[in-house]
């Protein structure tokens, strides 16, 4: 093991149906839930180490080197099946080939769980075994979703294709490759007999559809683990340490048609009260603080002679502080129709709550820096605007490290592609996360 200096790091404290396992519960999605909580923190952690232990990163480097072709075909494999998070018999099919994949690199899990997600993709859990192959409590999570937002039949005209170092395919950037290259990490680990925690692999079908069904699943293993990373593409080689809460908010007005030239007093327009509240509701962005209201939408009426009946407005949400949830919640309910005959009615929710940095994930994330620095690198933090199913493992207090699958580019574009270059790094720094 190599040991790598770092700065000096204190912490303080601060459903479904189960295929032959058991019942998980639903969780809500209310503001108030989604509040960091700090109060079952039985004890303070200070780390005053100023070196980080790490495997022998170029050990690991030359392995996975080696094995590039072979990791290169495991995407190709993966990407060919063709799985919309729609398409209830192509995510079937996608997460059979992802346990035929655990199998083949890694062999029997210690664990092994699957759980029918209903109209959405099923969730696999599988957990292996660390130093001690019997102890598999506080496991790492290593979450990653095989859904894409490409429907059955785009592989028909958009094939996959490589050109020199880039590979161009539907859903291989988001995030296919991040999937196979986090079992190529463990199997790395195993070949090199690098002692490494113990991993526990949570393959989910419906996060580009708001993790609706694998959300609970996500926030249980979480609550369980000693931290977790979120396979999703790295941008330029950072990782992402913070992600922006997500709202997605429609307000619908419901008022009363009258023609407009004969008699208008008698209509109450729908169009009229919302284009009043929209510049209300924009006056609560706070964008100094990372709060931000976009409508994006505004539709209604029915003929330009008509009072308009209905209207409706869509409305994003992005906040990096969990506060502001609650906040916006109470300022939306004192909104009011300039007029009473014209009636609001509000849906939609808070899709997911700010990734934010706590103390554990500072320390999670010194290591990864240190891992880099074995493989002769500096490696950088960011914060972006999407959000992802690391927004959850966040705000249940566990220690998260997200962007970690190769680099490349036009995620939801017919541009998506890969950049080969980029894997064994991205593999061997999962590979140094695992170590234990």
């Amino acid at each position: 093991m190599q040991r790598i200096d770092v700065p000096d790091v204190v912490t303080a404290a601060g459903g479904g149906r189960v295929i032959g396992v058991r019942l998980v519960a639903g969780a809500g999605r209310t503001s108030a839930s989604y509040l960091p909580n700090l109060a079952d923190e039985s004890v303070s952690e200070k780390f005053v180490s100023s070196a980080i232990d790490v495997p022998d990163m170029s050990a690991i480097r030359d392995w996975v080197t080696q094995h590039l072709d072979e990791v290169l075909i495991d995407i190709d494999r993966l990407v060919r099946i063709e799985s919309f998070s729609a398409d209830k018999t192509g995510l079937h099919a996608a997460l059979s080939e992802v346990e035929d994949l655990a199998q083949r690199r890694l062999g029997n899990a210690a664990v092994r769980m699957r759980y029918d997600g209903g109209a959405y993709g099923d969730v696999l859990r599988l957990i292996y075994g660390g130093v001690d192959a019997e102890d598999i409590s506080e496991p790492m999570l290593v979450v990653s979703h095989y859904d894409t937002v490409w429907p059955k039949g785009t592989l028909a005209n958009w094939p996959i294709v490589r050109h020199g170092n880039e590979i161009t395919a539907p859903g291989i950037f988001d995030m296919k490759s991040g999937l196979v290259c986090g079992v190529w990490a463990l199997a790395a680990c195993k070949a090199l007999d690098v002692p490494a925690a113990a991993v526990e692999f949570l393959f989910t079908g419906d996060e580009e559809v708001g993790s609706p069904f694998s959300q609970s699943l996500i926030e249980e293993t979480a609550r369980a683990a000693s931290g977790a990373l979120v396979l999703e593409a790295s941008i330029n080689g950072t990782m992402k340490t913070g992600r922006k809460g997500v709202g997605i908010f429609g307000l619908t007005a419901r008022g009363v048609s009258a023609h407009a030239g004969l008699e208008p007093e008698k209509g109450a327009s729908a169009v009229h009260t919302l284009a009043k509240l929209v510049g209300e509701l924009i006056a609560l962005a706070r964008p100094e603080i990372g709060t931000t209201i976009n409508v994006g939408t505004f539709n209604g009426g029915t003929g330009t002679n008509v009072v308009a009946a209905e209207a409706r407005i869509s409305i994003d949400i992005r906040l990096t502080d969990p506060a502001e949830m609650a906040r916006l919640d109470a300022e939306f309910a004192k909104l009011q129709s300039s007029d009473p005959r014209v009636a609001l009615l509000w849906d939609g929710g808070w899709n997911r709550p700010p990734m934010v940095v706590n103390d554990k994930t500072v320390v999670l994330r010194d290591k990864a820096r240190a891992v880099a620095t074995g493989l002769g690198y500096e490696l950088q933090d960011i914060t972006v605007g999407g959000g992802s199913d690391g927004n959850f493992i966040s705000a249940v207090g566990c220690a998260v490290l997200d962007g970690l699958g190769p680099g490349g580019g036009g995620a939801h574009a017919t541009h998506e592609h890969i950049d080969v270059t980029t894997i064994p790094q991205q593999i061997c720094l999962i590979a140094g996360l695992l170590a234990r």
